[in-house]
């Protein structure tokens, strides 16, 4: 998603889940919080990149991942999920 607006991740993160709902797998390399979060399942390599990188630090939903603290991904995940979820519970009031 490198270079694409905030309504074209959107735009992009509904063509997926159109493929999902349709039986489709799909698998992503990914890098932005607004599209993790929004995975059924992560695998999470680190824990650096590079030499320093390329074992499974953490796999699960991304509520599982964020609460894994050797997880790099983890750690900047938990606050997005934690706005969201807030934003949700205002949102319900």
């Amino acid at each position: 998603t490198t270079g694409l607006h905030t309504d074209d991740i959107k735009r992009l993160l509904k063509v997926l889940q159109r493929l999902v709902d349709e039986g489709n797998t799909v698998l992503i390399i990914e890098h932005n919080l607004d599209v993790i979060k929004n995975a059924d399942w992560l695998i999470d390599l680190g824990p650096e990149g590079g030499d320093g990188g390329g074992q499974v630090v953490a796999t699960g939903t991304p509520e599982e991942v964020a609460q894994v603290k050797e997880s790099y991904t983890g750690q900047y995940l938990k606050p997005v999920l934690e706005r969201d979820t807030k934003l949700t519970e205002e949102a319900q009031k």
